[in-house]
């Protein structure tokens, strides 16, 4: 996700390191790399012309700022015109005054409209909103049939008529069934067509008369750039949309669509699809979204992932053992099973600050690693788990592992030995110590090690304000047993 955007905005900076302040004649090289940048990540042209004058102003009339470097500033200025561009605060959903708030969903076929759906009231689910989903895209085959099966995977009931049924009198009975049973949130899947065109235009629009929703959604693919932007607005001219999903925007490396959706529609965009599975939906946070564009991680929605997988409880018994060191492999075997229930590697690691750097090699490299890991450990008995120091001093248990687990006796000897270096670094981390990082997993531990920007440091008094409470709370949650 914004890969290439990211890499064209590192060059940018480079051209003003080394200088004393921000002029306005150091600062064009950097402007057109930002503008080259932008243009090809798809953005928009009005909104690429609107942003480089944005810029260029603010950073024509910054005042220099005693131990920031001029290139520091002007990631902070291209930061705030981002947060300016993408709307600058998160858009909740709306939420009726008396039950049910009722969500319209619209959009074209191909954009994962129906998935989407399923993944808002997954989401709304979490926080305690009880759902009803309503099927009324009678005419793409097995559309119900899909819905019906996402409904039963999340534990949400879908409403459906059948594909005789008009989509209208289904999505008015649906609300009426929700009111009855005093659900709390409608959701409606309305269909899509391959384009847009006046029959779709003209029932949505009698669906949306018919029951009169608190908030219509366009789903959209983030992958088609600046005509996710365009459709946006054609949908809002002819219908009236209070926002936006955009979808499949782990799959779009350039980050056009994400930047111009607000500018060009004037609708925001209030969530956004990271994935194939239901989970991965998550409410779009224009600061979150400009530090990822910018190369600095999302450590905000990296704990919210981590908290929704982890008990308070056995993370501060987990935090106990680790500064014991009486961790165990029982306890790293379910440390990696929480990490992939996060999502991706490689998806975790873009949202820590200083890994952007890592490559698709690098991440490739780590995900081996942790699958090697884990076939050694369940070749191991339970014994030989909770006690990792039995392993270092048997070579006959350790031939038996490797012959289990399709990997050489040297392969297991080297894990026990990380994984005793990693313990030991975490005790003595525990006492006010900070060890090197050993090499269990190549290396990727050590944000050295992958080009950790001495910008990044400096921007950190920008990006996190409340830095210290964040650090704390962090730490109140047992982020840290990850």
């Amino acid at each position: 996700m914004f890969d290439a955007l990211a890499d064209r905005l590192e060059s940018a900076w480079k051209k003003l390191r080394g200088q004393d302040k921000i002029t306005s004649a150091n600062i064009q090289e950097a402007l057109r790399e930002v503008r080259r940048a932008l243009l090809e990540a798809d953005v928009n042209l009005q909104v690429v012309k609107d942003f480089i004058a944005g810029v260029e102003a603010k950073a024509q009339g910054a005042e220099v700022v005693s131990g920031v470097r001029p290139d520091q500033q002007f990631i902070k200025i291209v930061y705030d015109e981002l947060l300016e561009v993408m709307g600058e605060t998160n858009v909740p959903l709306a939420k009726a005054e008396t039950t049910p708030t009722i969500v319209l969903m619209a959009g074209l076929q191909g954009t994962g409209k129906t998935t989407a759906t399923a993944k808002l009231a997954l989401h709304l689910k979490k926080i305690n909103r009880s759902c009803l989903l309503v099927a009324t895209d009678i005419y793409r085959p097995a559309a119900i049939a899909q819905l019906v099966t996402l409904g039963k995977q999340i534990q949400v009931p879908v409403f459906e008529m059948g594909t005789d049924a008009d989509p209208v009198d289904i999505a008015k009975r649906g609300v009426e069934a929700a009111l009855a049973q005093g659900v709390d949130t409608v959701i409606i899947d309305t269909a899509g067509r391959l384009q847009i065109d006046q029959d779709m235009m003209g029932e949505l629009a009698r669906i949306k008369a018919a029951v009169e929703p608190q908030e219509t959604l366009l789903v959209v693919d983030a992958m088609t750039g600046q005509e996710a932007a365009n459709l946006t607005r054609t949908f809002h001219e002819q219908i009236g949309i209070t926002g936006a999903i955009l979808t499949k925007l782990d799959g779009d490396s350039r980050g056009g669509a994400a930047l111009s959706v607000r500018q060009i529609s004037g609708q925001p965009i209030k969530f956004v699809g990271v994935g194939e599975k239901v989970e991965a939906l998550q409410p779009f946070y224009p600061d979150r979204m400009a530090s990822r564009i910018l190369g600095m991680g999302d450590v905000l929605t990296l704990v919210e992932k981590a908290q929704e997988e982890i008990d308070l409880a056995d993370a501060e018994q987990m935090q106990q053992k680790i500064l014991s060191a009486k961790f165990d492999f029982t306890d790293f075997l379910k440390q990696m099973r929480l990490l992939k229930n996060m999502g991706s590697l490689g998806g975790i690691m873009k949202m820590i600050p200083g890994m952007n750097k890592l490559n698709s090699d690098q991440l490739k490299q780590g995900e081996t690693q942790l699958k090697r890991c884990e076939a050694m450990i369940k070749s191991m008995t339970n014994k030989e788990r909770k006690d990792p120091d039995i392993l270092a001093s048997s070579p006959s248990r350790r031939r038996r592992i490797a012959g289990g687990s399709g990997y050489k006796e040297s392969d297991v000897a080297k894990l026990v030995s990380d994984f005793q270096k990693m313990r030991t670094m975490m005790q003595q981390m525990s006492q006010g110590g900070f060890p090197g990082m050993p090499g269990m997993f190549g290396g990727m531990g050590n944000p050295a090690a992958v080009g950790n920007r001495p910008a990044q440091q400096g921007w950190r008094g920008y990006s996190d304000p409340g830095g210290k409470k964040k650090k704390k709370e962090k730490k109140k949650k047992g982020f840290g047993t990850l």
